[in-house]
């Protein structure tokens, strides 16, 4: 169990000469809320409360990702293992999560800390109107003073729509809302002490400049009958948030006064490098926040142009499509190799492309009179991968 409270906490942070971060997002797994199937480990709760608000004195915002809602309603249901139906999921998370907001804002009540419970799901931030109400949506709780408390919205999500709707696991739904919200800190806090070289030196690897094959090859799962992901969810985060110049922190819940340690350069863990250039706002949600509806291929001519020239995807450069997809869609384009570089909006359905393909531009002019813009894809909407 955490000796540690907020006094403590208070001074760790007011000793550290480090400037505090403009805006953190703190990501906790099950293994870390919990002490058992069912059974919310309250005391480290409040630790991490604590720590949070000392954060929050320093003028750091703050938005938490938590888990833990499907393995309280196990518990609730007196069950051992998760359910591999979807209504029985449903059902876990929609008992558990009353539960678990309410032990959050027991937690905060001592530091007159007030939380605010956001439940989403892919489509929510799929959506461009939608994403942009969360973002604003977020922004005000903030401007509140309260701290969002994010969870995936298990309860809503049909089992026919299921697989599309998820984020997989809560690990790349914080690194979409560090992307969203721009925040300049990803914390993800788990059993996990950072990422281990296990078939290296055992230790753990304290910094990552790069997300290579090599360091992915360190990665395992997870064997926890409540948890999802492992490492290999948490790698897959860190990249996404990176990408988006958010530094990502991969340490133990359990450390005594971690988020003090991190955010003064000495605490235990592995600390990924957020890239030089992030990807400007909308590129950054045509990049993570879609599940492609399809994908368009295109020849060896036309995928310097796009990545090296940073032009629009014109007709002349189209060989074919796959799937079905309508005008507006999000599709991944891929080159003669079929691997998949790029991903944009496309002005164009899946049933035009086997028309338009190979057409230099004025010959889809006089196929489509009277259209202004004939570009495929627009480079305005478009993002490298």
């Amino acid at each position: 169990m955490l000796e540690f409270g907020v006094s403590s906490s208070v001074s760790a942070l007011k000793n550290n000469s480090h400037p505090a971060p403009r805006r953190v997002v703190i990501k906790l797994g099950t293994g870390v809320l919990t002490s058992g199937i069912g059974e919310l480990d309250t005391a480290r709760i409040a630790c991490v409360c604590a720590q949070i608000a000392a954060l929050r004195a320093r003028g750091t915002e703050v938005i938490v990702v938590s888990s833990g809602a499907v393995g309280l309603g196990m518990g609730a249901l007196r069950l051992t293992k998760r359910p591999k139906e979807v209504s029985k999921t449903q059902a876990c998370a929609a008992i558990g999560q009353s539960r678990l907001m309410q032990t959050w804002q027991s937690g905060f009540a001592p530091h007159g800390i007030t939380v605010a419970q956001v439940l989403l799901t892919h489509e929510d931030l799929r959506a461009r109107e939608r994403y942009l109400g969360i973002k604003q949506c977020l922004a005000q709780l903030l401007a509140y003073g309260a701290v969002p408390i994010i969870n995936e919205n298990d309860t809503v999500s049909a089992a026919e729509i299921h697989a599309m709707l998820k984020f997989g696991d809560n690990d790349t739904l914080s690194a979409m809302v560090a992307s969203l919200t721009e925040a300049q800190y990803l914390v993800i806090l788990s059993t996990a002490p950072g990422l281990i070289d296990l078939k290296g030196t055992g230790e753990i690897v304290p910094v990552v400049e790069k997300i290579t094959p090599e360091i992915e090859a360190m990665a395992g799962g997870t064997t926890s009958e409540t948890a999802t992901g492992g490492m290999v969810s948490k790698i897959s985060a860190a990249r996404i948030a990176t990408r988006a110049g958010c530094g990502v922190f991969i340490a133990s819940g359990a450390e005594s006064e971690i988020l003090a340690k991190l955010f003064c350069g000495r605490g235990p863990g592995t600390f990924f490098v957020p890239s030089g250039l992030p990807l400007e706002a909308k590129k950054r949600w045509l990049a993570y926040f879609h599940r492609p509806a399809g994908s368009l291929l295109v020849n060896a001519c036309a995928v310097p142009v796009i990545r090296g020239q940073g032009r629009s995807l014109l007709a002349v450069g189209v060989t074919g499509a796959k799937g079905e997809f309508a005008a507006g869609d999000i599709v991944n384009i891929a080159g003669p190799d079929g691997i998949v570089f790029a991903r944009g909006k496309i002005a164009f359905a899946s049933k035009d492309i086997p028309v338009l393909a190979g057409l230099k531009s004025g010959d889809l002019q006089s196929l489509y009179p009277g259209r202004k813009h004939l570009e495929v894809v627009h480079r305005n909407d478009l993002v490298l991968l």
